[in-house]
């Protein structure tokens, strides 16, 4: 157990001073790794805005199912259960006709004064239905028309196929563009790494000529371009939050209700933390390992 302890601490060591020893190559192979894991990273983050920007789209593409006109407000009011029934329905609104016509006076007094003629008679009861997925937005509307109470029902349906077509262009975008960036990244950090190894060839040259076993040579390199990995994934991140901060407050600052960037929370810095480490840590120790194969056939 102690032996085996002994060794963990000398691969660890010579891992670390490794680094040191070959300053300009680790710190090519950091520099490679944050720079591919920034691009990523801005690109996904663009991906995640552009995502919300067309959900909250989507969220305001509503269907209108109007009440026939016999119903009172009571009766009109009380179908809303049946509505929420219905599958693909996230929520319902009512609004009655006063408040319709509210709505189309609107609140200025100049519109007020020109249509002071209107009376609430002339609207409908209505509900305003909020869909869970506006792909499926078709099917809810026919749904929708065979509830009896319901007289008509109004949805743009050109609006919703058009958001649709958008969410899934961005979705197949974002994922073949970061597959692109993570196979460019792999390449050049494998190549990189055996430039690396390729300095050092006649150090494990001899270490295999003295009996050193292949593992007793690898574990050193292993744990190289693990730290190696790690700490360009870390420094990538620490980068991407301060430069994705510092664009939400410019965004809020400059913009005037028209578009605001999504916080960079847990639920978004979580899993591109995870992605970085992961990909730092495979690009790391994965080319470490496929970069000794060849020198260790002595």
């Amino acid at each position: 157990m102690k032996v085996n302890r002994n060794k963990t601490f000398y691969f660890i060591k010579e891992g670390i001073s490794s680094i040191f020893t070959h300053s300009l190559m680790s710190f090519a192979s950091v520099c490679i790794i944050i720079a591919f894991l920034v691009i990523m990273g801005g690109f996904t983050l663009v991906a995640v805005n552009i995502n919300a920007l067309v959900g909250e789209l989507e969220a305001d593409n509503i269907i209108l199912a109007y009440v026939h006109e016999h119903l009172s407000e009571a009766e009109a009011a009380a179908i809303e259960h049946s509505l929420r029934a219905i599958p693909n329905v996230a929520t319902v609104n009512f609004v009655t006709r006063e408040e319709a016509m509210d709505r189309f006076i609107g609140r200025t007094a100049e519109a007020q004064d020109r249509f002071s003629e209107v009376e609430a008679a002339w609207f409908r009861h209505r509900y305003e239905v909020f869909v869970v997925d506006v792909a499926q937005i078709a099917e809810t509307q026919q749904d929708l028309r065979h509830v009896p109470q319901i007289a008509t029902v109004s949805a743009n349906l050109a609006i919703a196929q058009g958001l649709v077509t958008v969410r899934n262009v961005v979705t197949w975008v974002s994922v073949i563009i970061i597959a692109i960036l993570l196979a460019i990244s792999l390449f050049i950090m494998s190549n990189t790494i055996k430039l690396a190894t390729f300095e050092r060839r006649e150090e494990i040259s001899i270490m295999k000529m003295v009996g050193a076993t292949n593992s007793f040579i690898r574990w050193p390199f292993i744990f190289e371009g693990f730290i190696l990995g790690v700490t360009g994934a870390l420094m990538a991140f620490a980068l991407v939050w301060g430069l994705y901060n510092v664009a939400v407050g410019r965004v809020i600052d400059f913009e005037a209700g028209l578009f605001q960037l999504v916080n960079f929370t847990s639920d978004i810095a979580i899993p591109i933390f995870l992605l970085f480490v992961g990909i730092g840590f495979g690009v790391g120790v994965g080319g470490s390992g496929l970069a000794l194969n060849r020198y260790l056939k002595v």
